[in-house]
């Protein structure tokens, strides 16, 4: 029987905020990775308890990389965020939100995993879709996200820009064929999840430019024969850079947490998940286990073309820069 006293002791304890609880983390991140993190979740808090002895709770949310980054900037008590381009993450940096060094923080600066943009195309390809230079053709409908509001889009952007660029074409020229690419785009979508379900659900367009690792998610969603996957000749390699929300952890004490939460996206069973997903491992063992997932493609990075994402940033995305210019013609 249970003396009064310790009873009493068990309910200060409590009131002081030191008993025993389970810890919830929140991560924030981009619309394509939601079933990765579905996954990742169950194997992390598996791991965790077996490591650790504590059970945790993990929490999602999702949206375009850009809106989640602007909800978090505003007081979304997330944990850690997770996204597709590391202008979101500086974006929250230049806030105080996150660490100002947040990239040396985890190996890879931060990104355990990459990506590239590819085409999806209904069954059978009937436009008969196999580079860029198709989506600037008459009569071809493409459906993208809108650079303002996600990773997915500037990479999409970025990637048709470097098209033209690696070819040898000039600045000038690669602002045309982007001018002629967006006048082929019905309606911008806000995120990657969204572009997917205006192609997919609402039959729009002729052809989706998306990450890689979409195709594992629609495959699973509407079934294995709705889109033929291209890949173009050239593409652009998408970083997908993680950061501990230090303001929330703080507030929290989530901080340990937060930490092993990212450190084991490096982990071989991270890494496992993620390829599964069609999510690019930099795990040089996993990358050639699942060679026939991830198709060789010519990549070029975002600092060969651009010097930056927070350059490009401001050049082609920011108000009033080339994005801007090209879509307000329309």
């Amino acid at each position: 029987m249970v003396s009064l006293k310790a009873l009493v002791a068990v309910l200060m304890l409590a009131a002081s905020g030191l008993a025993p609880a389970q810890q919830t983390l929140l991560n924030s991140s981009y619309d394509v990775a939601r079933e990765f993190y579905k996954d990742y979740n169950a194997a992390f808090v598996a791991n965790y308890k077996k490591t650790t002895g504590k059970d945790v709770k993990i929490d999602q949310a999702h949206g375009g990389s850009s809106a989640q980054a602007r909800a978090v900037a505003d007081g979304l008590d997330a944990d850690v965020v997770t996204m597709n381009t590391t202008t979101d993450i500086e974006f929250l940096a230049e806030k105080g939100v996150v660490a100002k060094d947040w990239a040396k923080r985890f190996p890879d600066n931060a990104a355990p995993t990459t990506s590239t943009m590819l085409f999806l195309v209904r069954n059978g390809n009937p436009k008969a879709i196999k580079d860029w230079d198709d989506l600037v053709r008459p009569g071809v409908q493409v459906v993208v996200v809108n650079p303002k509001t996600g990773g997915n889009g500037r990479y999409a952007y970025l990637a048709a820009w470097g098209y033209v660029k690696k070819k040898g074409g000039t600045d000038a020229q690669a602002q045309e064929f982007l001018s002629k690419i967006y006048k082929n785009v019905p309606v911008l979508a806000r995120g990657g999840r969204d572009a997917t379900t205006a192609f997919l659900q609402r039959n729009t367009g002729d052809v989706l430019i998306t990450f890689e690792s979409e195709v594992e998610s629609v495959n699973k969603e509407f079934g294995a024969d709705k889109v033929d996957v291209v890949y173009p000749s050239i593409s652009i390699m998408a970083e997908n850079p993680v950061a501990v929300v230090e303001r929330t952890v703080a507030k929290k004490g989530t901080a340990e947490l937060a930490r092993a939460y990212l450190q084991y996206l490096y982990s071989e069973e991270g890494q496992e998940i993620a390829a599964k997903h069609a999510i690019r491992p930099r795990s040089p063992v996993v990358l050639r286990k699942y060679a026939a997932t991830f198709q060789p493609i010519k990549l070029f990075t975002v600092q060969e073309l651009f010097g930056s994402l927070g350059e490009a940033q401001k050049v082609h995305f920011n108000d009033g820069g080339q994005f801007d210019k090209i879509y307000m013609v329309k």
